[in-house]
């Protein structure tokens, strides 16, 4: 009898995706090869994807689909204040990047052209912004003392930015179990709330002394 063919899906091409990329060393030459080599056909590829390197944007951006998910199953994340909302969503997001490490590393770490890195987060980027847009607009806002004088859209650009930044710090991290990447997280996410508040500068100050002993002392 003969074996029925699964059926492909986007999650399939995805972990597919990923699995090569890690097998090979580096990223299938042609959607031709990569659809040929994992048993399905170009046609199907292309239901899902219009190129390889959309696949790539995908990734990063169903990696912050699935933090949400997360998020939104815990019955207490929308009693969370703005604060403690992003805090969640970055050990949650970490936990799932630290997952799926080894992968995330070899696409991000030796990516010298700054602006292709930037392509392939920018479904990231999206639905980032999108994500603190819908945690500033919760009433929980009212937590954050003079909010009104800040635009929403700097509020996303500055936080985007810090994942950025945080991403980078956690791709660097050699410590066991990556507790450093724990400590910035802590530390970037108070200063940065701090600022918003317009509030007394020890968590910038503490923040800095960090970053300052990680990347002078312990090159």
């Amino acid at each position: 009898m003969a074996t029925k063919k699964s059926t492909i899906t986007k999650d399939k091409i995805v972990s597919l995706y990923m699995n090569y990329v890690l097998d090979n060393s580096e990223k299938p030459k042609s959607v031709y090869h990569f659809a040929k080599t994992n048993g399905f056909t170009e046609t199907e590829f292309y239901s899902f994807f219009g190129t390889i390197e959309s696949i790539e944007k995908e990734i990063f951006k169903m990696f912050l689909d699935k933090t949400v998910e997360l998020l939104n199953k815990n019955s207490d994340y929308e009693t969370y204040d703005m604060k403690s909302k992003m805090l969640s969503f970055y050990f949650t997001f970490f936990e799932l990047l630290t997952a799926n490490r080894s992968y995330v590393v070899m696409i991000l770490k030796d990516q010298t052209n700054q602006l292709k890195k930037l392509m392939q987060l920018s479904g990231l980027r999206t639905g980032f912004k999108k994500y603190v847009s819908e945690i500033i607009t919760d009433e929980e806002r009212t937590q954050i003392e003079r909010f009104q004088n800040f635009q929403e859209k700097a509020i996303q650009e500055s936080l985007w930015i810090q994942l950025l930044l945080t991403m980078k710090f956690w791709i660097d991290d050699s410590s066991p179990a990556f507790e450093k990447t724990d400590i910035y997280i802590e530390k970037s996410v108070k200063a940065s709330f701090e600022l918003m508040n317009i509030a007394p500068i020890d968590s910038l100050i503490d923040f800095g002394k960090f970053i300052f002993k990680e990347k002078i002392y312990n090159k």
